[in-house]
């Protein structure tokens, strides 16, 4: 069995109460990391962290932030520098996907979809930069989707701001690779969530699910645990020469590689 090398370091997660934060904030935890979660609900992110730590006896801690907005992300930073002295990893997971026409955008949507998932990884990398190069290196992975390769119609504004985080992720990757630093993008197809239970018009999430997955050539719907294990793996060890990379994990529903 290969060791990721993840005992002991130090991990950001933002949006990680629900979905595929909170299952790669647990993969982490088995994994030996020192885990940070943030979210919005306050009461809800801390019963989560709760259950982590009981099922995993790592540390996990709670940090109520709202990451679109910069105080918030800064105190995230800060406090999580303050409590373990360092920070190895940052997962920018945040964000809910936000589709429709370009008439149907207000301005007000345009910048709120910006803030949320452009410059909150923009302001996260900014601030936890230079705590890794003291540290000798680190690993960023932002979150983002395969339409912001391909996008499809009336998918604004997601697309767009996911375009701007895997161009984000490529320039960052290029910029601190000399200092160890290595960035890369998971661009998600149809995997389950919570935003999908919220969308469901079915009574059974199951059958959602099924016809969902019509259009995926692997004929489902993929775990939020694969995402998870996919993130654990680039911040790992086994991942350190991989870096400006933007990898699907879609079942092969996406067009572009």
């Amino acid at each position: 069995m290969f060791e990721l090398g993840l005992e002991g370091k130090v991990a950001i997660i933002t949006g990680g109460s629900d979905g595929l934060g909170r299952a790669t904030a647990l993969r982490l935890a088995y994994e030996g990391c020192h885990v940070v979660i943030c979210a919005r609900r306050k009461d809800h992110l801390e019963s989560v962290a709760e259950k982590i730590i009981d099922e995993t006896n790592a540390k996990v801690i709670p940090i109520q932030a709202d990451v679109s907005k910069a105080p918030d992300i800064k105190k995230l930073v800060s406090d999580t520098h303050k409590i373990f002295g360092g920070i190895d990893i940052l997962i920018n997971n945040a964000g809910q996907s936000a589709a429709a026409g370009l008439e149907d955008v207000s301005d007000q949507t345009w910048q709120a979809d910006i803030d949320l998932k452009v410059m909150a990884a923009v302001r996260a990398c900014r601030l936890v930069v230079p705590i890794m190069r003291e540290r000798g290196g680190g690993s960023i992975v932002n979150a983002t989707i395969i339409g912001g390769k391909t996008p499809p119609a009336k998918a604004l504004p997601t697309t767009v701001t996911r375009a701007a985080g895997i161009n984000l992720t490529k320039s960052l990757a290029h910029e601190y690779a000399v200092s160890n630093i290595r960035v890369n993008t998971i661009c998600i197809g149809l995997l389950k969530s919570e935003q999908w239970v919220r969308r469901c018009d079915e009574k059974d999430i199951n059958l959602f699910y099924e016809k969902l997955a019509t259009p995926v050539p692997l004929g489902r719907v993929g775990e939020a645990e694969e995402y998870a294990d996919l993130a654990t793996f680039l911040v790992s060890d086994r991942a350190t020469y991989i870096t400006g990379a933007a990898i699907n994990i879609d079942g092969g529903l996406s067009a572009s590689t």
